[in-house]
């Protein structure tokens, strides 16, 4: 499959003439749902769903996400499918398995909202906000790198549980041009480490997996 990083936390995944897109937020200027025949939503934090984008799609798109955001997009004319952890379905020609339940923590007086992170054709992990361990093999990790809920000892930590073939950094948008090259600096220094493929993709960037 083909991967397309997107603005701050939106990939864009194509296999044999279908598009899978994971987590179209608010930050995410692009018209990455253009041609897209199912959506993957991890969270309702808005920098992960953009409910007026959802809006504005074809009828036809599938969106698959917890229950909390299913019920956001209630009113919406669009085929949504609640999953939770432990669940797995096909989405656009894509096998997907759901592993976790909860957003990581990210202030005193704010709830912990439901968060699920989807594993892609057995091959690619997406947790969302979250640090979630599979109980899975991972070939290709989408590591938040950047976020209010996130130190980097736990970005790195993260990375040396998983252990996976490849790592791309996500969850970067906040970041001006200085702390996306500390970014780079972390990735490449874990990537030697570990002798893996860690980096970060520039927005509009692919890769195949």
């Amino acid at each position: 499959m083909k991967l397309t990083k997107y603005g701050h936390a939106c990939v864009r995944l194509e296999k044999d003439g279908k598009v899978l897109v994971i987590d179209p937020g608010t930050f995410t200027r692009d018209p990455v749902l253009d041609g897209a025949d199912a959506v993957l939503i991890t969270h309702q934090h808005p920098d992960h769903l953009d409910v007026d984008r959802l809006a504005a799609a074809s009828p036809d798109l599938e969106v698959w996400t917890c229950e909390a955001v299913a019920a956001e997009l209630d009113e919406l004319p669009l085929k949504v499918g609640v999953v939770r952890h432990g669940d797995d379905f096909q989405a656009a020609g894509f096998r997907v398995d759901v592993f976790g339940e909860w957003h990581l923590k990210n202030h005193p007086d704010l709830p912990i909202v439901q968060n699920v992170g989807f594993m892609v054709d057995g091959a690619l992990f997406y947790p969302g906000d979250a640090l979630t361990v599979p109980d899975a093999e991972v070939e290709t990790l989408l590591v938040p790198t950047n976020a209010p809920w996130l130190k980097l000892v736990e970005m790195v930590e993260y990375l040396r549980t998983i252990r996976p073939a490849r790592a791309l950094s996500t969850h970067d948008g906040l970041l001006n041009d200085i702390g996306l090259g500390l970014v780079d600096n972390w990735l490449r220094m874990e990537s030697e480490a570990q002798k893996a493929d860690m980096r970060r993709l520039p927005v509009g960037g692919s890769i195949e997996l």
